[in-house]
Formats: structure tokens, C-alpha cells, sequence
């Protein structure tokens, strides 16, 4: 009886994890068919779903660019060392392309017509894009990065510039200002 409850659970994360990737799949094709049709534009949830597909792609460039970083620390990957601290310093600078990513998906959860929140994350895709190619391109760490790569590039070119940053910027109702900064005081000198 214990094996079959074993084989029925497994079977049901193995139909669950099957279904998660088709639905990744269906968005991203349901995108580049709106994005390759003419003259249409998003609904409010459909625009939610792609904030949400781009927040997971964020936290999924987030996991491999860990994984990376362990494998160049620990000598995992065939990288000499002066290599190793070049891509350490890439990985790094994709680290704020992943904070800021984050940070302008959730400004326009709140704000979807915010513009500056919109080219600011575009840039953030593209520069992931363009990293994750560079990486996918090295043998050591294709197999870590996968299909994150294209899958990242489709969604930051023809899915979210023309479906999404196209219509903000197109719009009568955006909101131009950037965010606004909490301002720090500035420390007080001390005087001997």
C-alpha cells in the first residue's frame, strides 16, 4: 500500500511540474502572437500576466545567476581565474538588473502607465538578455543557463516593447516622474 502512495505522489508532481512548463510555454507563444498581430492591445489582466511571466523570469535569471557565481567560486566550471573574475563582475552587474527588474515590476503592479517605470525595465531585460546569450554562448555554462536566454530576449523585444512600453509611452495618461527617493539625512561633521 506505502509504494503505491509513493508512485501515485510522484505521479501527481510529475503532472504538476509537466503542466507549469506547458503554461509557461502557452503564455509565452499567447504573447508573441498579440505582439505579432497588429493594432492590439493588452487587457488590464493580461497585462498582470505578463508582469507576472517577467517577475518569474527575474527570479529564474536570479536562481542561475547564483548557481553561476557557486560554480566560478568553486571551481565547478572550466574558467580560468582572470576569466572567473570578469564573469563574476557580469554577474554582478546582472544582480542590479534583477533588483531593479523587481523593483519596477512591482511600481507598475501599482502603476501600470508609469513610463519611466516601463523603460527601466526593458533596459533591465535587455541587459539580462544580452548577458544570458554571452553566457549561454560559453560551453561551462550553457547548461546552467538553458533557455532563460531566448526566452528572456523574446519577452524584452517584440512582447514587452510592443505590447506594453509602446502603448505607455503612446498614452495620454502616463506618469513621466520618476520615482520618488526617500531622502537620507546627510551625516553631521564633527568638530574636534
Amino acid at each position: 500500500m506505502g509504494y503505491r502512495k509513493i508512485l501515485l505522489v510522484g505521479f501527481i508532481l510529475f503532472l504538476w511540474l509537466v503542466s507549469s512548463v506547458k503554461a509557461e510555454e502557452y503564455y509565452l507563444q499567447y504573447f508573441l502572437s498579440k505582439a505579432s498581430s497588429k493594432g492590439v492591445e493588452l487587457s488590464k489582466k493580461e497585462k498582470t500576466d505578463l508582469l507576472n511571466e517577467l517577475d518569474g523570469l527575474m527570479k529564474q535569471a536570479q536562481g542561475i545567476r547564483t548557481k553561476l557565481v557557486q560554480a566560478i567560486q568553486t571551481g565547478e566550471t572550466d574558467v580560468r581565474y582572470q576569466e572567473g573574475k570578469f564573469w563574476v563582475s557580469k554577474l554582478e552587474e546582472d544582480q542590479e538588473s534583477i533588483e531593479t527588474g523587481i523593483q519596477q515590476i512591482k511600481l507598475l503592479r501599482e502603476k501600470p502607465g508609469h513610463l519611466v517605470a516601463s523603460v527601466r525595465l526593458y533596459k533591465s531585460l535587455r541587459d539580462l538578455s544580452e548577458n544570458l546569450n554571452a553566457y549561454n554562448n560559453l560551453s561551462s555554462f550553457s547548461a546552467l543557463v538553458g533557455d532563460l536566454a531566448p526566452n528572456m530576449e523574446l519577452y524584452a523585444d517584440p512582447i514587452f516593447y510592443k505590447l506594453y512600453l509602446l502603448p505607455v509611452a503612446r498614452s495620454k495618461e502616463i506618469e513621466i516622474k520618476p520615482p520618488q527617493k526617500e531622502k537620507k539625512p546627510a551625516p553631521k561633521e564633527k568638530r574636534p
